[in-house]
């Protein structure tokens, strides 16, 4: 039996206003994402887990990143950091695999030394059969030397929760894009008046926005629309094929965010239970070719 099986599971709160009742027209964009609700724990290597112990196999070397290091001169290949890893029997919206691969492991080089700046991040995504591993390794290696306690997820046990998304706002055109546009401001004026009305003693709560409550989960998730704070809308094309990539994994700094308080789950609301930090308090876009899924990933830091 999992780990995850012996504990509560969390459940994110209706959202405060129907979306689609609203705005009809949302209805062709919506997609469901799998919020994973990380929460400190002790995965074992069967587990969906971040930051436990991987399902590896004993005779295949582990994953090392070979970039040199400015900040550990000397080292030869460092061991990467095993971040997460997720099973489609636990994930609905973990898409399959190459060759109907059932086991997504990640991990991640604990330096900030990859890219063309030469300050970027390196992540490695490694897809496999689950039943496949016979003989799991019982040494995962140690990290070694470490330029960001970020990278060193603590290890936490997941409580898988199917959502329901919508685009980030930005991505909306035409006149659907217009309306809610037009709709979001006067919210936004709306909750401003009242918050000037009841001064600084009055308490008076936000009002729900398309942006921060109705469209994309904070936090950790698989799947769903990706959020685009830092760069505003991209492009994520596949650079084998040019397919436009869908949403992988958002690994995420915090579980939600001071304006985002409506997706706090009903059972607790830890900030930042995996201890992970992502560049300035930000979160990781894994994206995925929907048309092959062996074809290379593609990152964004947002």
């Amino acid at each position: 039996m999992r780990a995850s099986d012996h504990r509560p599971g969390r459940t994110t709160p209706p959202r405060p206003l129907d979306v689609e009742s609203l705005f009809p027209d949302l209805a062709a964009h919506r997609r469901t994402a799998t919020r994973l609700h990380p929460r400190p724990g002790t995965p074992g290597p069967h587990d969906s887990h971040v930051g436990g112990p991987m399902l590896w196999p004993a005779d295949e070397p582990w994953p090392v990143c070979t970039t040199p290091h400015r900040r550990a001169p000397g080292p030869g290949p460092l061991p990467l950091v095993a971040l997460a890893q997720l099973h489609a029997r636990d994930v609905p919206d973990l898409p399959a695999g190459p060759d109907g691969c059932d086991l997504l492991q990640v991990f991640w080089c604990p330096f900030d030394a990859h890219g063309p700046t030469g300050y970027g991040m390196y992540t490695h995504l490694r897809w496999r059969r689950a039943a496949e591993v016979r003989e799991p390794t019982a040494d995962l290696p140690a990290p070694g030397a470490v330029g960001f306690d970020g990278y060193l997820p603590e290890p936490c046990v997941l409580h898988p929760e199917r959502i329901t998304e919508y685009p980030y706002i930005e991505l909306l055109t035409g006149e659907l894009g217009a309306a809610v546009e037009e709709w979001e401001d006067a919210q936004e004026e709306a909750a401003y008046e009242a918050e000037e009305e009841a001064g600084e003693d009055g308490g008076e709560p936000l009002l729900p926005t398309y942006q921060c409550d109705l469209s994309v989960a904070p936090g950790w998730k698989v799947g769903g629309h990706a959020a685009w704070n830092l760069t505003g809308p991209g492009t994520m094309d596949c650079e084998a094929c040019g397919c436009p990539m869908e949403l992988l994994l958002t690994v995420a700094t915090t579980e939600w965010q001071a304006d985002r308080r409506s997706w706090i789950p009903l059972e607790d609301g830890p900030m930042s239970p995996t201890g992970v930090v992502v560049g300035n308090h930000s979160k990781l876009n894994v994206f995925a070719c929907p048309r092959e899924p062996s074809h290379p990933h593609g990152f964004s830091v947002q």
